[in-house]
């Protein structure tokens, strides 16, 4: 029943309150901490595609069907610097995951950035295209069960709000954007400032170094003294 409702819910668009079961698993590469995760089926897959992350990567294997694998990186982190060896478990657990592929001595892998992925309305539910080829990255990867084994060793089923989480990723994201441009402001303030004394001490220098030179208005006083004796005179 709860797959019923979730399949007529995604095709009529409205899967923003249905909650989805979620694969969570967690690993540790060079000191750091990664969750990787994937949907229990295609539908909640079309969840996960809505309500994805800028972190996340997406892993899938080429040409065949498997599961929706995303790696979802720490902030500051590029595709470019994934570490090979985080790119080979998320690799073999797609494949892991593939009814063909499972079977296979190797098969390729592609993998993109999440803002990459592509989801028109013609399109069925788990398929997906790209925004850009170029940021497709495509690799082959050879069958390694003590990988992929050690990973599903963490796995973790969570029944989770996906809207709801990004949503809470946006708040904090948004919250952080504030404090930058705060901190940002009072640089500026000080900035500015620090400028202004730097001008007024350059101009006291310059006077201390020219006593002699008078202001204007030193000068439109001296020219009213001088009206004045004239005026006296007459």
């Amino acid at each position: 029943k709860q797959w019923y409702q979730r399949r007529v819910a995604i095709t009529a668009g409205i899967t923003n309150n249905l909650r989805g079961m979620v694969f969570y698993f967690s690993t540790v590469v060079d000191g750091r901490e990664y969750v990787v995760y994937m949907g229990r089926d295609k539908m909640e897959n079309e969840d996960l595609l809505r309500w994805g992350w800028p972190e996340d990567v997406w892993f899938h294997v080429d040409k065949l069907s498997s599961a929706h694998v995303y790696l979802r990186l720490n902030k500051g982190e590029g595709v470019d610097a994934i570490p090979k060896e985080l790119v080979d478990q998320c690799c073999q657990l797609v494949k892991a995951n593939s009814i063909q592929g499972c079977k296979m001595a190797a098969v390729d892998v592609v993998y993109t950035p999440y803002p990459n992925l592509k989801k028109t309305g013609d399109m069925v539910a788990g398929q997906v295209g790209f925004h850009k080829n170029k940021r497709v990255v495509k690799v082959n990867v050879e069958k390694n069960n003590e990988v992929w084994k050690k990973l599903e060793k963490t796995r973790e089923e969570r029944d989770v709000d996906l809207k709801l989480e990004r949503e809470g990723r946006d708040r904090e994201d948004q919250e952080e954007l504030k404090k930058r441009k705060k901190v940002q402001r009072e640089m500026e303030k000080v900035q500015i400032e620090k400028e202004r004394k730097e001008r007024e001490m350059k101009s006291y220098k310059l006077m201390d170094a020219n006593p002699d030179l008078c202001t204007s208005n030193q000068f439109d006083n001296e020219s009213d003294a001088e009206r004045e004796l004239v005026d006296d005179f007459m």
